[in-house]
């Protein structure tokens, strides 16, 4: 018979015992180590272009929050913007997001990518990583890393401190401002962008 000591004790041990478990799985280092191999192991790659950039679009739909980023960039405004306009920008913001890393390709080759510290923050883990380009400066960066949906997630990145969606929230906000707070012509302005 169970005394109520024993369930005590089965009730502890079994959220120690998941605790455990979602550090081995959730583990953000483990999370950005991994993800980094195999952005790497793509990018310093012999294949072609086109390849390369095949290779990488499930890593980043996979491991990066890109609706949340889009919210988080679209900020105020997007209580203002309709259903509609929502559906089009995020479309929109996955497809500039990966031109803009597909643009970055060739100026990384022989890149190495080196964990060095991982902090716990108010917005999730801050990992932080040494990625080194052949005869470049060595670069801090900072992947920012959350739970979404029940997986680990990249929320954002901060490169030698400065916040990358941060950055692209400040940039949206003073065009929409300077465009009477219209997402339409944020939308126009980004079609423009794909398309140049």
């Amino acid at each position: 018979m169970l005394t109520r000591r024993h369930v005590l004790i089965i009730a502890v041990a079994t959220i120690v015992f998941r605790r455990a478990a979602w550090a081995q799985s959730g583990d953000p280092t483990r999370f950005i180590t991994s993800l980094g191999d195999a952005l790497v192991e793509i990018v310093n790659s012999a294949g072609p272009y086109e390849d390369k950039k095949h290779r990488l679009v499930p890593l980043i739909e996979r491991d990066v929050d890109v609706d949340g980023i889009a919210r988080f960039c679209l900020g105020r405004f997007s209580r203002t913007a309709t259903p509609g306009q929502m559906q089009n920008y995020v479309q929109l913001f996955h497809q500039v997001l990966l031109n803009n890393i597909f643009g970055k390709l060739g100026q990384f080759q022989g890149v190495t990518f080196k964990p060095t510290s991982t902090i716990q923050t108010e917005e999730g883990a801050l990992v932080g990583t040494l990625i080194q380009r052949p005869n470049q400066q060595a670069n801090n960066v900072q992947w920012v890393v959350n739970t979404v949906g029940g997986q680990s997630k990249i929320i954002d990145v901060k490169a030698e401190g400065t916040s990358l969606r941060l950055t692209q929230r400040n940039d949206y906000s003073s065009y929409l401002s300077q465009n009477g707070g219209n997402v339409d012509a944020l939308i126009a302005a980004m079609k423009r962008q794909l398309s140049s």
